[in-house]
């Protein structure tokens, strides 16, 4: 998104409009009208990277239009991002210019940060960090109170944590999360919070178990392994997988099996097409399983994904593309109806959207 998007007098504008564009989408399959879930108006996302660009012998945090990598446009506070990432960017941005050692060939600067106030900031380099560069770090890390990553070309150098802690109120219980960096984490907190209450509530207290594709670092797992009997959850990214075991330990979940498997290797493996060593010790003919939960990427689950969810009574059926969402919707309304259905306004001021829905067998 770029600066002269954000408009908060328009805000409420924009969302009907999303919400006029699901409805639409989901028009076909009868689908009930969407509870509405806002963002805050400002300083809702959690992450941030900008580009730096050298002018006049200094160092500026720079976006630039669409199509346009030529002409920077230069800012020092960014709206969208939490307060906490626009207190720490003029800070961040004195300390490099007063030091040669941290300003040297810096590149690009990631934020990320937490509704709960733990911060990590990444400097990305085009040099090879040296002791110099270290011992600058580490005085900044102490100085701003945040942890810090610094990356090279086949170096990564961390001091203090590689990770942020987030806790989420859920239903009354609060849940704590670690968050990797470089890993995908939910951009806006708040609307993560709104996103996780309706997908316990609507999920509702079960005497059977839970099958979760695309669990992630455990966003939505640790809220929703307490609605059921246990969960078997699975992921594909290595990173993700060992922030949520990390989570899970955390927050005192044992009622999970979490499996490295794409969706599609998990099809397989209930289908019995083949075996996998990754899923020894795990008897799947233990489950019972009455609901499936998937949060997939932007393009939807693939076709035998989709036979393989319906198979379940209830798909909780979080999307990040209302298109495909849609698509996948297709496939199973001759099974599945559209029960529940809301809109997450995660990314305000820009045509993406947030939205869930559970479909229940007919």
């Amino acid at each position: 998104m770029s600066r002269s998007q954000f408009d908060p007098a328009s805000y409420a504008a924009q969302l009907a409009e999303k919400k006029a564009r699901l409805v639409e989408l989901l028009a076909p399959f009868d689908a009930p009208q969407p509870q509405v879930f806002e963002s805050p108006r400002e300083h809702y996302r959690l992450r941030a990277e900008f580009r730096l660009w050298r002018e006049d012998g200094k160092r500026h945090y720079a976006m630039f239009e669409t199509g346009d990598k030529r002409t920077p446009i230069f800012f020092d506070d960014f709206p969208i991002a939490s307060a906490q990432i626009n207190a720490l960017m003029p800070r961040l941005k004195s300390a490099w210019q007063m030091s040669s050692a941290l300003s040297f060939k810096l590149f690009q600067v990631e934020f990320l940060t937490t509704l709960s106030g733990d911060a990590l900031i990444t400097l990305c380099y085009h040099r090879p960090l040296d002791a110099a560069w270290q011992a600058a770090a580490e005085q900044l890390a102490s100085e701003l109170q945040v942890s810090l990553i610094g990356r090279s070309k086949g170096k990564r150098i961390v001091i203090g944590r590689d990770f942020v802690e987030e806790k989420l109120q859920v239903a009354g219980r609060t849940f704590s999360y670690r968050q990797p960096e470089g890993a995908f984490t939910q951009p806006n907190g708040e609307v993560n919070q709104k996103m996780l209450g309706w997908a316990y509530e609507v999920l509702g207290e079960r005497a059977d178990d839970l099958l979760e594709l695309y669990c992630g670092n455990g966003n939505f797992t640790l809220p929703l392994a307490s609605r059921v009997r246990k969960v078997l959850a699975t992921e594909i990214s290595k990173s993700s997988v060992n922030a949520a075991l990390a989570n899970l330990a955390d927050n005192g979940v044992d009622n999970v099996a979490l499996v490295r498997l794409s969706a599609e290797e998990l099809t397989e493996a209930l289908n019995e097409v083949r075996p996998f060593r990754r899923l020894a010790g795990i008897d799947l003919k233990s489950y019972d399983f009455g609901s499936v939960f998937v949060d997939p990427p932007r393009a939807g689950m693939d076709p035998d994904t989709c036979e393989l969810t319906r198979r379940f009574e209830r798909i909780l059926y979080i999307s990040c593309n209302p298109e495909t969402l849609a698509a996948n919707i297709a496939q199973l309304s001759d099974t599945h109806q559209v029960t529940r259905c809301a809109l997450f306004d995660q990314f305000p001021y820009t045509h993406h959207m947030e939205s869930g829905v559970l479909l229940e067998r007919r």
